[in-house]
């Protein structure tokens, strides 16, 4: 479709405004799983025309290659000198949501608009804009959609570029898995937040750190599409305990791991290995949120179990007694479901804000778990977690990660 001729006159009730934002189509999670076969809109912060040709704006663009690229290696890194694509235009009111997934330039709009999604939470959260670590090397991030026969997706200095494996077909593709774009952008906006390191990370943990932030940066990101709200609680009735795409995180990359947040492990029970080592930090940050959404369903009205009333809800209730006490029939359930999605969204906020705002607290070469649960309880002590900081504090020792 010709962008000039996709107007806000097609459509009135679509009509841009300029202090909207720009709306993109953007899967929440990968179009195979089932329930997520079309895409949702969303609206960035840029406002209509602040997003041009690319797409681009002043803190990020797309470099969509004509030719097969080899991965980012140093030394070799942005900005990229090889033929690109022509840059995918806005409509005629500023907007990409008239590209839709069968166009070839999909995979640029969809990748940009997952990585700008993620910093516009992110930012959210700080309170402020996040100035890349690699400025003023590099003034802006670059984004490669697509990389073939590179079964992988990664994140550097200036640069985020996702793979399609082969044969090509649309699981391949990581530019389509938000989760994927999310996690390697976690990595960025920690680096620029936290900052780097100055020795090897010997002693330290932060490596590991990185995964789990990564990771709960995919979580935190799925629950800001509002059909990845919908569909998880009304698939488990608001019973975030049972196995859930919210659960999930797949990274698809080398090690082929998916990995979960609803797992069981203690600090004590995994390897040195940073993916496996990151998961009982990443289960103790879902223990929090459930935590916090848990109680504020229960002091809304809108269920019987205190979870006030137990160290750690999940880890001190048997799976029976979850599924029986924690999942109301559906008819019951759908007279709930706004009211609990609204506790969802505001459990959401208070833990994402509080691990955004504990990186103040904390130094890149003297990061270990237990220095980052802790920095994680001041942070919720002084923000919107202020009253869920015993909880929080449980849920962290269970793991192991506070004694």
């Amino acid at each position: 479709m010709d962008a000039a001729a996709h107007t806000s006159d097609a459509d009135p009730g679509r009509a841009a405004s300029p202090r909207l934002g720009t709306r993109f189509l953007v899967f929440p999670q990968p179009p195979y799983i089932p329930g997520y076969e079309k895409p949702e809109v969303v609206w960035l912060a840029p406002s209509a025309g602040g997003i041009t040709a690319g797409p681009s704006d002043r803190r990020m663009y797309v470099a969509d290659p004509l030719e097969t690229k080899r991965p980012y290696a140093y030394p070799i890194l942005p900005p990229y000198a090889g033929a690109l694509c022509p840059p995918v235009e806005p409509d005629a009111d500023g907007h990409f949501d008239y590209i839709t997934p069968d166009s070839p330039a999909f995979l640029a709009t969809h990748s940009f608009a997952c990585a700008r999604r993620v910093l516009d939470i992110f930012e959210g959260y700080v309170g402020r804009e996040i100035r890349w670590f690699f400025e003023p090397t590099l003034s802006r991030l670059e984004i490669i959609p697509h990389i073939a026969d590179w079964d992988n997706a990664q994140s550097g200095f200036g640069f985020v570029e996702f793979g399609e494996s082969e044969p090509a077909r649309v699981t391949s593709r990581f530019a389509l898995n938000f989760d994927s774009v999310a996690h390697e952008m976690g990595h960025l906006i920690l680096l620029s937040e936290l900052g780097l390191l100055e020795g090897d990370g010997a002693g330290s943990e932060f490596f590991a750190y990185h995964e789990a932030v990564a990771d709960f940066a995919s979580l935190l990101g799925l629950l800001h599409f509002d059909t990845a709200a919908d569909r998880i609680l009304r698939r488990t009735g608001g019973n975030l305990l049972i196995n859930n795409e919210l659960d999930r995180f797949a990274e698809l990359s080398d090690e082929r791991q998916i990995r979960t947040f609803n797992n069981s492990l203690r600090a004590g029970d995994v390897s040195h290995e940073v993916h496996d080592h990151s998961k009982p930090f990443a289960g103790g940050l879902f223990d929090c949120l459930v935590e916090v959404y848990q109680t504020l369903l229960f002091e809304r009205g809108l269920s019987d179990l205190d979870p006030r009333q137990f160290g750690n809800l999940r880890q001190q209730l048997a799976p029976e007694l979850i599924e029986a006490t924690l999942r109301p029939s559906r008819a019951d359930y759908e007279l709930k479901h706004f009211a609990s999605k609204a506790a969802l969204e505001e459990a959401r906020d208070i833990v994402g804000e509080s691990v955004v705002r504990s990186w103040r607290f904390l130094e890149p070469d003297d990061v270990t778990f237990e220095a980052a649960a802790e920095a994680f309880l001041t942070a919720a002590d002084r923000g919107r977690g202020r009253a869920y900081v015993e909880q929080f504090e449980d849920c962290m020792r269970w793991r192991e990660i506070l004694w």
